[in-house]
């Protein structure tokens, strides 16, 4: 039996700092020649819902706008990868989880990401961790814009790409948020939760996640928990 794990990026693995939301704003002026005048609430979200919800907010109702938005946040966010390197952090944990589960033949690891995948690749890139993950494999908000549709999609990559077919009980979203979870549940698989992002232990635990940790630091104890 193999585990796969599909980690988010955004407040679990990495934080990027403000940049993140910053190029949402440059993004939006650039196609529509407005900001928004305040932002959304972005945790758990998939990039192209983050934008639905700015052209919402700004009265721009015609979706033709969403796929440009995301070219300039495409190309707004890898040149700011120095940025994000500069300001941004690994999580507690991170940097020894990923490269103990790579040697593992026990685990296959990938990202489960509202971020589109160029995106996603570059706040990896950013701190050296997309050597761990196989991200091909992974599942993105450009795949579709509803989170809850994602964990599908990586289990017929790994089937198809790898050769590798799990059942539901042998998968993991490891998650920040709310729809870290109703993405795990509605794909029938696990969910551990940490309190490393914008949501804090006693907000995530009446969710019920299967695990709830503060964060990844013990990290003995987070591969124990994985292989369970």
């Amino acid at each position: 039996m193999q585990r796969l794990v599909l980690w988010d990026i955004d407040g679990t693995l990495v934080r990027g700092g403000d940049i993140g939301a910053q190029v949402f704003d440059v993004a939006i002026e650039r196609v529509l020649g407005v900001r928004p005048p305040e932002r959304v609430r972005m945790s758990g979200k998939t990039d192209p819902q983050i934008v639905r919800e700015y052209l919402t907010m700004l009265d721009h109702h015609d979706e033709q706008h969403i796929p440009a938005i995301l070219d300039h946040l495409e190309s707004e966010l890898a040149a700011a990868e120095d940025v994000i390197r500069k300001h941004g952090c690994v999580l507690p944990g991170v940097a020894t989880i990923l490269p103990r589960l790579d040697a593992d033949p026990a685990f296959q690891q990938s990202v489960l990401t509202g971020n589109i995948e160029p995106n996603a690749l570059v706040k990896l890139a950013a701190f050296g961790l997309e050597r761990w993950l196989d991200l091909e494999i992974g599942a993105y908000g450009s795949d579709d814009a509803d989170r809850n549709a994602l964990v599908p999609i990586a289990l017929e990559r790994a089937e198809r790409i790898r050769g590798i077919r799990h059942s539901t009980d042998e998968v993991w979203v490891v998650g920040d948020s709310a729809n870290d979870l109703a993405c795990a549940r509605a794909g029938g698989v696990r969910c551990l939760l940490v309190a490393t992002g914008r949501a804090s232990l006693e907000e995530l635990a009446p969710l019920g996640p299967e695990v709830l940790l503060p964060d990844l630091a013990n990290v003995d104890e987070v591969i124990r928990l994985l292989s369970s």
